[in-house]
């Protein structure tokens, strides 16, 4: 699907890793340097209209983000560097103003770094309390939700798909549990929003996070969106030129309003720009149509595999492009440094969620993450290379 559009795959590579990144269309290049070339000015600092230019191109992707997730408002997105970046704005920028000594966090094993040590450097300083739901068939369920909240519990904070197991999370019904409890739900959306539809409304959801760069995008551009009510009295952590209103030499000070507040400093101008006509091409393929696709990849994926000799895979039963598995006696970085021999490119390790050997048992996995520009081709030259009678000796 649309492979003419990316350079990179005309230059005999495989790539299978697009939950750490994905390939960029040439549209990217084109509108990026078309800004390098033409009106590169800065934004939201000139009166001249090649800076206007700059500043009606920012917030016309703002405006398609919000219609992407179907936010209320545009005052409720935020523009950071990255999923990370918009994770630690909520975390310390509005929970560490609520919660208070022994207030509880749930998250899970399964987590990313990003949704993991922000909270722990908060249980460190605030003293709060984080627990890990317990996973069911390596799934999160409601009813274990349930059994983790009590009258301490103030804030869930998960992934809407794990970007090793893959699971995508019950999050609507867990969001309606919550709101019913007073509790504040934050999704990871880092895997999800490139691959489905997410409408926050219909999710009801408090804070989203999501990134540019695994969607096609530019690296460096991240998104934080949050509810109005909890926008407008989140506290910025980065403080700098364009986010405030006024300042005195005796420290009065007051700061612009949302969103502007948060985006101190000059943006990722030229990654804002292109990410908006990133968003405009992905809708053009379709979101359910992404994800339709990459889910028929999946399952010819699966059968090709689970056909491979002394192969174990840790997550077949979800509903997402990520498969992660193991060949008996072969440590993963070398099955991915072998595998890079044949031009295929995989993830080996931990993938930056370091607590999941608690819930597989297993330190590192190859992760084969799929986007809809993969093929049967691309799973059939993986079985083929994984079907190697001499796999060991090579990798010797």
């Amino acid at each position: 699907m649309n492979r003419e559009d990316f350079n990179m795959l005309s230059n005999n590579i495989i790539y299978l890793d697009n939950g750490a990144t994905t390939l960029k269309p040439k549209l990217l290049s084109e509108v990026t340097s078309d800004y390098y070339n033409n009106y590169s000015v800065n934004a939201h600092r000139g009166d001249y209209d090649l800076s206007l230019k700059v500043d009606a191109a920012i917030e016309h992707t703002r405006e398609l983000v919000k219609e992407l997730i179907n936010a209320d408002s545009i005052k409720e997105i935020v523009f950071t560097s990255g999923t990370t970046a918009s994770m630690n704005q909520i975390v310390f920028g509005y929970c560490n103003y609520f919660l208070e000594l022994n207030d509880e966090v749930l998250i899970t094993e399964a987590e990313h770094a990003s949704n993991a040590l922000p909270w722990f450097e908060l249980q460190s300083t605030k003293h709060i309390i984080v627990k890990s739901i317990p996973l069911e068939n390596n799934k999160v369920t409601l009813e274990n939700v349930k059994r983790m909240v009590n009258e301490k519990t103030k804030v869930i904070s998960l992934a809407m798909v794990t970007n090793v197991l893959g699971d995508i999370r019950p999050i609507k019904e867990i969001i309606e549990f919550a709101h019913e409890r007073g509790i504040i739900v934050i999704i990871d959306g880092a895997q999800a929003v490139p691959h489905m539809k997410v409408d926050v409304q219909d999710l009801d959801a408090d804070f989203l996070v999501f990134s540019a760069h695994k969607m096609c995008g530019p690296t460096g551009v991240g998104v934080l969106y949050a509810k109005y009510q909890y926008m407008n009295n989140m506290y910025p952590t980065v403080f700098g030129g364009g986010m405030n209103s006024y300042f005195e030499s005796d420290g009065t000070r007051k700061y612009s309003n949302v969103p502007t507040r948060f985006e101190p400093g000059t943006p990722n101008v030229e990654g804002i720009i292109g990410f908006g006509y990133i968003i405009e091409y992905l809708n053009k393929i379709g979101m359910d149509n992404i994800h339709k696709y990459e889910l028929e990849l999946k399952d010819y994926a699966l059968k090709k595999l689970k056909g491979i000799k002394n192969i174990k895979i840790y997550n077949e039963n979800t509903d997402s492009g990520i498969i992660v598995f193991n060949l008996d006696d072969i440590f993963a970085q070398d099955l991915a440094v072998y595998l890079n021999k044949y031009n295929i490119c995989v993830r080996a390790g931990n993938h930056c969620a370091k607590m999941v050997h608690d819930i597989i048992d297993v330190n590192n996995t190859v992760r084969v993450s799929l986007y809809f520009y993969n093929n049967k081709e691309d799973i059939d030259a993986l079985v083929d290379a994984l079907n190697n009678p001499n796999i060991k000796n090579e990798i010797i």
